[in-house]
């Protein structure tokens, strides 16, 4: 007798996270928005600006998937966003797919404590607080308390790591997706400049509803 074959789920719903000082006017976040757009109408997409204070853009996320379905809906996250990715995937049970994570952000975001202009509208200025930095801490401890209780499997975390990132160490990245299906590019950066061609991989794990 043949077993059954076991098929990811299919997204319905899917959110996508930018990282620090970047927007939904990212190059990465426009690709997947044009691309869910084109081939996937179906899909109900949400792509948010996120607020400086980890804690209140994480309370945000969840009141805006609070009555999303948890098998139906996955969560993309890069950088920052990645970080943030993982900690509501634990949080929800859905699936997620990091690019280039935050591994450790309470520690590498804390020489940035100021005042800081946008990547995609310099006009645009906000403050990372001090207190910022113990908030991502509180998120880190959450990850750490979590992951025990959660298997993580190549069905339910994806990731694209380059091994020549300039701004984050692509071997704490690999132990923070340690489980999950991980791309290591060779190469690369840390903006993925070449995403257009890791793009299927992504969609071929996110499986995204018609």
């Amino acid at each position: 007798m043949t077993p059954p074959t076991s098929h990811p789920p299919v997204t319905t719903h899917l959110l996508y996270l930018h990282g620090f000082r970047s927007s939904p006017q990212s190059a990465k976040a426009r690709q997947v928005a044009q691309r869910v757009a084109e081939r996937h109408p179906g899909v109900v997409w949400c792509c948010p600006q996120l607020p400086p204070s980890p804690r209140e853009a994480m309370q945000g996320l969840q009141q805006r998937v609070a009555g999303w379905p948890r098998q139906g809906m996955a969560v993309v996250g890069s950088s920052l966003g990645g970080f943030y990715a993982r900690w509501l995937a634990l949080q929800t049970g859905c699936r997620a797919a990091l690019l280039n994570p935050a591994a450790v952000p309470q520690r590498d975001l804390a020489r940035y404590i100021g005042e800081h202009s946008a990547w995609h509208d310099p006009e645009q200025r906000f403050y990372f607080e001090p207190e910022f930095v113990d908030e991502l801490a509180e998120l880190a401890d959450d990850i750490q308390r979590w992951l025990p209780d959660v298997a993580t499997t190549p069905q339910s975390l994806y990731a694209i790591v380059s091994r020549d990132d300039e701004v984050l160490d692509w071997r704490e990245m690999l132990a923070f997706c340690a489980g999950g299906d991980v791309k290591l590019l060779p190469g690369g950066d840390h903006a993925i400049s070449d995403f257009d061609q890791h793009i299927d991989g992504l969609f071929e794990f996110l499986n995204l509803k018609g």
